[in-house]
């Protein structure tokens, strides 16, 4: 099982799930989003995933119709994104995993827009879009 919170620790949460696949996203909105270059984030199963405490804490942001950014909303961690066509899945921030992972599979998505003082310094695959 993995567990994970939010900088100030209101929100933990914990997925019951593996965590297999990392996207290093570094579209536009992912870099406004995060405040960085890119974003981490794996793709998890709703099912899986429990909010453990805090929920009172957790507010939503849509920067696009059909996607809702969760962040915490006293200390503006952001936690993970939620599809309202995709109920099943949710795609988790892996900046705030308390737990160590191993993952299989990374690659970097959205290269098209990648911040220009940034450089991509691994051999992972490298998609200019999406990387489905």
């Amino acid at each position: 099982m993995h567990q994970g919170s939010c900088l100030c620790g209101k929100v933990t949460y914990e997925y019951r799930g593996e965590i297999d696949e990392v996207s290093m996203c570094h579209c536009k909105q992912c870099q406004k989003a995060q405040g960085s270059a890119f974003v981490a984030v794996s793709p998890i199963r709703s099912a899986e995933f429990r909010i453990t405490r805090g929920a009172e804490y957790l507010k939503e942001y849509r920067a696009t119709p059909n996607k809702a950014r969760v962040f915490c909303s006293e200390c503006g961690s952001p936690l993970y994104s939620a599809r309202d066509d995709l109920p099943d899945a949710k795609r988790l921030r892996l900046g705030t995993l308390d737990t160590p992972i191993a993952p299989g599979k990374r690659y970097h998505a959205w290269v098209s827009s990648k911040a220009e003082w940034f450089e991509l310094a691994d051999e992972l695959p490298r998609f200019p879009e999406s990387a489905r």
